[in-house]
C-alpha cells in the first residue's frame, strides 16, 4: 500500500504547487520513460484519481530504490508545504506567490 504522504506528493506534483518538489521529480525520472509517462499523465488530474495514484506508486518504487531520493523528496515536500491565513474582512484580492518575476497586475 502506498503511503498518505505519497499520494499527497503526487496530488501536489499533479497541480505543480511546489516549483522545487516538481524539478527534483522530473530531474529523478529524466532517464525513465515510464516514470517520466506517469508524472506527465497526473498533470491536471485531481487528487483522488487513478493517474495521481499510479504517480504515488512510481514514487513510492523510486525510493525503495534510491534512499537519497527519499530523504530529498520528503524535505521538498515539507519546504514546499505553506499554511496561509488570512483574518479579517477582505474585500479585495488576495495573492499567494512563492516567487513572482516581473510584474504582477490585480484587477
Amino acid at each position: 500500500m502506498t503511503e498518505p504522504v505519497l499520494v499527497t506528493i503526487a496530488a501536489a506534483l499533479a497541480t505543480r504547487s511546489s516549483a522545487g518538489l516538481y524539478a527534483l521529480v522530473r530531474a529523478r525520472f529524466a532517464d525513465d520513460p515510464t516514470a517520466t509517462a506517469a508524472l506527465v499523465a497526473a498533470e491536471g488530474a485531481a487528487p483522488g484519481s487513478p493517474q495521481v495514484a499510479a504517480l504515488a506508486e512510481v514514487l513510492r518504487r523510486a525510493e525503495a530504490e534510491d534512499p537519497a531520493f527519499a530523504a530529498r523528496l520528503r524535505r521538498e515536500h515539507e519546504r514546499g508545504r505553506v499554511t496561509n491565513r488570512v483574518t479579517g474582512r477582505v474585500t479585495g484580492l488576495v495573492v499567494q506567490a512563492e516567487e513572482i518575476t516581473g510584474d504582477i497586475t490585480l484587477k
